[in-house]
C-alpha cells in the first residue's frame, strides 16, 4: 500500500512538471505574438 502510494506521487509530479512546461512555452509563445503584434 505504501510503495503503491509513493509510485502514484511520482507520476502525479512527473505530471504536473509537464504541465508546468507547458504552461511556460505558452507563455513565451504569448509574450513572442504580443511582441511582433506591438513592433508592427
Amino acid at each position: 500500500m505504501k510503495l503503491l502510494g509513493s509510485q502514484r506521487k511520482e507520476k502525479g509530479g512527473f505530471s504536473r512538471t509537464l504541465k508546468e512546461q507547458r504552461a511556460k512555452l505558452y507563455i513565451i509563445r504569448r509574450c513572442i505574438v504580443l511582441l511582433l503584434s506591438w513592433h508592427d
